[in-house]
């Protein structure tokens, strides 16, 4: 696992309970400036209820700190500018343009409009969605919808503020292969630039390319830590995800899963 910079985001003995079942437990983790963090773990694992509570849907008890300070201390617009999150899916069926749902994500950031058109063209350039700008956005595709979104982060992060999060949902299950590897490309591109990002994958083999930091998680718990050799050894693939795998490594050193 590569060096690390600052600590961003510091959650210590978080836990969640909802309707008399215990869906988190005692999960301690910190997001660095300039690293990948993968969350990843089997279905039902706790992965997006993490997310969900990192994200503010959720009330767990223990601590969890942005930028230094606790969450609750941050008033709404001012963490809207640092921190960016995209969801599994949107509800957004207003008829929209596919430029105007990406201008969403300056809303926080009150520019005026001739601020905001070349941030948006320059998200929408990196997202590859700049074509679809006109287009209505309801009738999209999934994979088309989901890359239009991940423009609407890139502009909301887009600012003169140095220290970011970037939050990522499964952000890659409606994409073909090029545009998974595009995605998270420019995730990392955001963490080279000081950004900390923590993106939930289901494909191990992503994880393993893109990953400095791999956290495992089963039945609400974090069971391995650290980077893509040492969480995903063939006997932890097998424990937790119940496949014998094999490992091997691709010409650049990263690992491969077959």
């Amino acid at each position: 696992m590569k060096d690390t910079g600052t600590v961003l985001l510091d959650i210590k003995q978080l836990s969640l309970s909802l309707r008399h079942r215990q869906l988190l437990t005692d999960i301690n983790l910190r997001l660095h400036a300039g690293q990948v963090t993968l969350l990843i773990g089997a279905n039902g694992a706790g992965k997006s209820t993490l997310f969900k509570c990192i994200a503010g849907e959720h009330s767990p008890r223990g601590e969890m700190r942005f930028f230094g300070h606790e969450r609750a201390r941050w008033p709404r617009q001012a963490l809207a500018r640092q921190l960016a999150v995209l969801p599994q899916q949107s509800g957004l069926q207003f008829p929209f343009s596919a430029f105007e749902v990406v201008g969403l994500g300056r809303i926080p950031h009150n520019g005026s409009e001739r601020e905001n058109r070349p941030i948006i063209e320059q998200a929408m350039q990196r997202a590859r969605v700049w074509h679809l700008r006109d287009a209505p956005y309801p009738r999209l595709s999934g994979g088309e919808k989901q890359r239009v979104h991940f423009a609407r982060i890139l502009a909301q992060l887009s600012g003169d503020e140095k220290q970011r999060i970037l939050l990522l949902d499964e952000p890659t299950s409606a994409l073909d292969l090029g545009q998974q590897h595009m995605l998270l490309t420019e995730a990392r591109r955001l963490a080279s630039e000081g950004c900390a990002v923590l993106v939930i994958v289901h494909d191990l083999n992503l994880a393993a390319r893109y990953g400095d930091q791999l956290v495992l998680l089963h039945d609400g718990r974090i069971v391995s830590t650290g980077s893509p050799t040492r969480v995903l050894t063939p006997a932890n693939v097998e424990q937790y995800f119940g496949y014998r795998a094999r490992i091997l490594h691709a010409p650049d050193g990263h690992q491969v899963l077959v």
